[in-house]
Parts: C-alpha cells; sequence; structure tokens
C-alpha cells in the first residue's frame, strides 16, 4: 500500500486478479436481481403452472451466479498465496489496523471524499479505507452469503447431500430456524448492494480526481501517473 512517488508505470493487478473482479461483478449483479426477484416474486402469470417455467429459470440462474461466486472467491483466496503483494492488500487489513500510519492514511483519504481535503495521497494498490472497505464489507460479506447461500441450497437439495451436511446442519440452528436464515441471507444482499454502490462512487471519484489511473488500472493492470 505504498505511496506513488517514482512517477512510473507500476504494475498493480495481474491477470487473475482482474478476471477475478470482472466476474465477480457480473454474478453479483445476477445474484441481487435474482435473489430479489425469490425474496419478493412478482404476481403469478395466467395459465396453467406447468406451462410456465419462468420462475425455474430466475432460481436456475441464482444457483448458477452463486457456484461461479463461490469458485472465483475461493480462487482469490489461493491467489493471495501465489500473487504479487497487492494480491493480499485486502486480506491483511487486520495487521494492517495495527499501524499508526494505517489509520492515519485512512482518516485522511475518509476526509478527501467528504471533500475537506483537496488531494489525496497517491497508492499503488488500495489506500486503507478502500482496503478496509473491501475487507469488512466485501470479504466478510461474500463469505456470509456463500455460507447461507450453501445453507439455503441445502434446504432444497435434502439431507444427504455434501451442501445440508456441510452448511445447513449447523448454519440454520446457530441463526435460529430456516426463515431467520433466509432473512440474514437477503440482509447479506442489500450489504453488499451499499458496498457496491460506495465502491463505484470512490473509484470513479479517484479516477477523475487523483494523480493516477484507477479505472483503466482494473483493465490493463497498470497504475499509471496521470500528467
Amino acid at each position: 500500500m505504498a505511496a506513488v512517488h517514482s512517477g512510473k508505470p507500476v504494475y498493480v493487478w495481474e491477470a487473475p486478479v482482474r478476471l477475478w473482479h470482472w466476474v465477480m461483478m457480473l454474478a453479483m449483479f445476477v445474484l441481487a436481481g435474482t435473489g430479489f426477484l425469490i425474496g419478493v416474486p412478482p404476481p403469478s402469470v395466467g395459465g396453467e403452472a406447468v406451462d410456465t417455467f419462468w420462475f425455474g429459470y430466475v432460481r436456475f440462474l441464482h444457483f448458477a451466479a452463486g457456484y461461479v461466486f463461490a469458485v472465483f472467491f475461493a480462487l482469490r483466496v489461493y491467489w493471495v498465496f501465489v500473487g504479487n503483494r497487492y494480491a493480499r492488500e485486502i486480506f491483511t487489513v487486520p495487521v494492517q489496523m495495527l499501524s499508526a500510519k494505517w489509520w492515519s492514511g485512512l482518516v485522511h483519504q475518509a476526509l478527501y471524499y467528504l471533500f475537506v481535503h483537496r488531494e489525496g495521497r497517491g497508492y499503488q494498490g488500495h489506500n486503507p479505507l478502500a482496503a478496509a472497505a473491501m475487507f469488512f464489507m466485501y470479504l466478510l460479506g461474500s463469505v456470509w452469503m456463500i455460507l447461507s447461500g450453501f445453507a439455503l441450497y441445502g434446504e432444497g437439495v435434502g439431507m444427504g447431500t455434501w451442501q445440508y451436511a456441510y452448511f445447513t446442519s449447523w448454519l440454520q440452528p446457530l441463526v435460529g430456524d430456516s426463515q431467520q436464515l433466509h432473512t440474514y441471507h437477503r440482509l447479506g444482499m442489500w450489504y453488499l448492494i451499499i458496498f457496491a454502490v460506495v465502491h463505484m462512487y470512490m473509484v470513479i471519484r479517484e479516477d477523475v480526481f487523483s494523480k493516477e489511473t484507477v479505472i483503466s488500472t482494473m483493465i490493463n493492470g497498470w497504475r499509471v501517473p496521470k500528467p
């Protein structure tokens, strides 16, 4: 999370990290849209139920996107150990929080986003505020959504399946019952939606006002100082 002082382009996000970012973004769009329909279904359509399977397709898209989300999250965890140092930043936030310099950067960046400071500090990877948001909102939120999602899926496929054994059997009693699990899963969806909105504001504002590229860095991998 070092500041940019060299004035030279820095290769920050490796190809697997960039692929993970965009795949997870698409998966979250599908999961949020289909999940909302599953939680608040529209009025039933006319005709015989056997002639209409569109809600079945909604559920299938939700389950498929959920598997993609879980698999790519696991691959992202794997890349923490084999990728460059920038791939580890958002996973080491609890360790970084022990540094007074990190907290100073977080406060300064928060005031910058609130238009109190005219300029932010340049960072090659994530700035402290972005890293904290990624860890506490995206990472922890994603872990909860994966656990609770598989637990809910285990209800449907039934006892005797690995989804029920590894997720439903312990998580559902832990939170109370099936209805509470559904409620907390939907709250997790809104938690990630709030993160996504704040994240988009941060990256767009940073790309416009900062002294280095941000959005294009997640496309080509390079953090390039602007003229």
